[in-house]
Parts: C-alpha cells; structure tokens; sequence
C-alpha cells in the first residue's frame, strides 16, 4: 500500500532544510538585537482559547481549526496562530510581574488551518511572530513594525510594501459599527451567509470577506478613519510620524481590518510586489491587541505583534531571484586506499569532527576515483588522502581543492596541521 503526504502539508528535503535553517537563524538573531526573547508553547491548546481570543466571527474558528476531543472528552485544538498561545502563557506564568516590561517574546514553529492549498498557503505551515505586552507606547508599535521589515530587508527582499490602519479603541470601533449596520443593513441579503451572521456579531470582519469584496458597497463602506476620537487618532499621529522618523516607508488602508477579532489601534500588513509573486501578495500581518490579556483571565495589559510565513518569505525570495549565502561545503573529505587505510579513517574522521570540522568519507567501499567524485559533489575545501603504505610510512597528503596543491604531513600531527593550513579552528 502507497501511503502519501497528507493533503496541504509538505516535505522539507536536504538541499531545502538549510534555508529554512538559515532564515530561522536570521530570525532569532534579529530578535537578540532587539531584545525578544523565544517561547515555545504546545501545538495543542484548550479549543476556548482561541474561540475567546481569535474570536467566533471569524474565519480561523468557523472554518479551518482542526479540533478534536481526547480521551477525557475534552475538546483540543491544533494551534492556527501563535498570539494566543503566547497570551495564554503570559497570564499563566505571570509574566506580567516581571520586573522588566515590556515582556518581549518570539516564537517559532508549526501552525495549522484546514485551508484550500494553493501556492503558499498550506495546511501545516511555520511562522515566526513576535510580542511585545505591558505598553501602551505608539513607539513600540514603530519597533515591531520595523522588527518585521528589517526581517525581509536584511534577507534581500526590495519589491516590499507597507500597508498599515489603525481600528481605534473601543469608543471608535463603536460608532464605526454602528455607521458599518446601518450602511450594509438595508441590502445584505446581497452578501454571502457569513457577511449576513457577521452583521450583528462583527460588522467590521465583512470588510475582510473575500466572496464578496467586489460588492459596490464595500467601496463605499464608511472609513474607521472617520470615527477615529481624539485620543485613537492622536495615537496613530504619533505610530505615522516614529515609522517616518526610521524611514520605513508606508500606505495608510483604511479598509485593512485584519483576520482577528482582537485587534485594535495599528494594524499593519507588509506585502511583496515582487512579478510573478501570485494573487495572495500577503507576506506579514499584525497589529495591537489591547484588552486580550484581559479575555484570556490576565491584568490590563496592552499588546502589539506580527506573524509570519516562512512558506511565503521562501516564495518571496523566489520570485525576486534572492539567492541566499549558505554554506554547501565542508572542510575536509578522507580518501583512502587499502584495508588498513580504510580502518584507520575511521578514528581520523572521528577526531576531525571533535575538533570542530564538518568531514566525511567514503562508506561504499568506492574506488579512488569515485571518492574523489563524492569530495566534488560535497564542495569540499581539501581531500586527505591515505594508503596502506602512507599509513606505513606515517604520513597523510592533503589536497586544496581550488587550487590543486599538495602537501604532505605527519599523520600524527594531522588535526593540528590542519588548523593552520585551512584557516579554520573549528567550532569547538
């Protein structure tokens, strides 16, 4: 019996594994620079947090979360975003009593949504998001913002676009609701089911459907720019003026709502406008969530983050030809010739790798010839090569593969002849 991939999830072969090695590297080196620190939480979580933070209005909880019950009849689901989990433990853990504040975490890791695959959209896919909890500072906004396009901008990417709104605080979003019901009521029988269940629950998610975004009405639909108070307006004055003062260039949507019931104030997206890119330009998405600590049973506490796809940032590169620096080499490949040779390499390669060099050699009893073809395809930087009667005579040549140059050493001396030959100490 042929049993394949599940539908919408993906193999990760060698040759592809290092870029997403080397593009999690660059991930957590960023977030050391600005002080984010990594949290790891379960791929399964208690299905009433995400109906209590991600919202029931939305497409995430209605559609696409894959819940089940365990054993205790308790109802589990498989995590489809990374804020929750992150809030959950938040209040959990008490975080909100560190004495550092705000707390700023990173996590990286597996998500899940029962989508329709399509390029870049998968069912399992990885992002990376960061969240900064316990400020209410437009600046902190700028940060995250800037955390999340220093992302792209540092790994090559140019065709970028910054999208960003602001969805104001509750007293905003209340008289932008109420303009949403009486502009949508009188006509949305012309709306799919969800837009007419979203009516009364969330007027605000019918911006966001998909089935009907080319209704004459959603162009016409009232602006939350236009029931921003004073104090929401003035908080997005000052999220505009800190992203000019980096010079992070950006377009104001007022009809960016976000997929999330918990946003308010800045919501942002960053987008590629690279060609050939694909219908869903969306690489990054995130804004402020005050007032979820408090749902998930914490303290007052404000939060912003952002979340993205390592799947889409891999397509991003694509289509922009960004090639990236990884290392496809190792320091030294043993060739050897004779049983007593091939025995010996055994113990040579071992102390190699303990000294801090990536090695190998042949395990297909190959001839010369053919261990020297390995060596080329593995990009090795020298190949040492030991016989029966080098062994013998004590002794080991290696070769500089760029150069074809020779030298003979003292095969006890070896590691160490190593290191000042090849320039390398090694990482130990």
């Amino acid at each position: 019996m042929k049993i394949n991939i599940p539908r919408g999830t993906q193999d990760i072969l060698p040759g592809q594994a290092e870029k997403w090695q080397f593009i999690e590297e660059k991930a957590r080196e960023l977030c050391e620079r600005y002080q984010y620190r990594e949290i790891r939480t379960p791929i399964f979580e208690q299905t009433e947090l995400f109906l209590r933070s991600v919202g029931d209005t939305t497409d995430i909880v209605q559609k696409e979360m894959y819940t089940f019950a365990d054993r205790g009849n308790r109802s589990l689901t498989l995590r489809p975003e990374g804020t929750a989990a992150a809030v959950r433990s938040f209040v959990e853990n008490k975080m909100f009593g560190n004495p550092n504040q705000p707390v700023k975490l990173y996590y990286m890791g597996p998500m899940f949504r029962y989508e329709r695959p399509q390029a870049g959209r998968f069912r399992q896919f990885v992002q990376f998001g960061i969240e900064a909890m316990g400020s209410a500072d437009p600046a902190i906004d700028a940060e995250v913002i800037s955390l999340a396009m220093a992302m792209y901008q540092e790994l090559g990417l140019k065709k970028l676009k910054l999208v960003i709104n602001s969805l104001g605080d509750k007293e905003s979003r209340k008289a932008h609701r109420d303009a949403l019901v009486n502009h949508f009521e009188p006509r949305i029988g012309e709306f799919c089911s969800d837009c007419q269940n979203r009516l009364e629950k969330n007027p605000m998610r019918i911006l966001d459907c998909k089935a009907d975004r080319d209704h004459e009405l959603m162009k016409s639909a009232p602006s939350i720019l236009e029931y921003l108070n004073e104090g929401s307006s003035q908080y997005f004055s000052k999220v505009k003026q800190y992203l000019t003062d980096l010079g992070i260039e950006f377009e104001v949507d007022p009809n960016l709502v976000r997929g999330l019931d918990y946003y308010n104030h800045t919501a942002f997206e960053i987008m590629s406008n690279a060609e050939g890119f694909g219908a869903i330009t969306t690489l990054c998405g995130g804004g402020r969530y005050n007032g979820l600590v408090e749902e998930i049973g914490g303290p007052e506490t404000p939060g912003i983050g952002f979340a993205l796809s390592i799947e889409r940032l891999l397509s991003a590169l694509d289509a922009e030809g960004v090639e990236l620096p990884l290392k496809e080499e190792i320091d030294c490949y043993l060739v050897s010739l004779g049983d007593k040779a091939k025995d010996y390499t055994v113990a040579l390669l071992h102390k190699l790798r303990v000294a801090g060099f990536s090695a190998e050699r042949d395990y297909l009893d190959r001839k010369i010839k053919a261990q020297f073809k390995a060596a080329d395809r593995m990009n090795a930087r020298y190949v040492a090569v030991l016989g029966d009667d080098e062994l013998n005579e004590n002794k080991i040549n290696l070769k500089t593969m760029e150069t074809g140059e020779q030298t003979e050493l003292p095969l006890e001396d070896f590691i160490d002849k190593f290191h000042e030959i090849s320039g390398t100490r090694g990482s130990m």
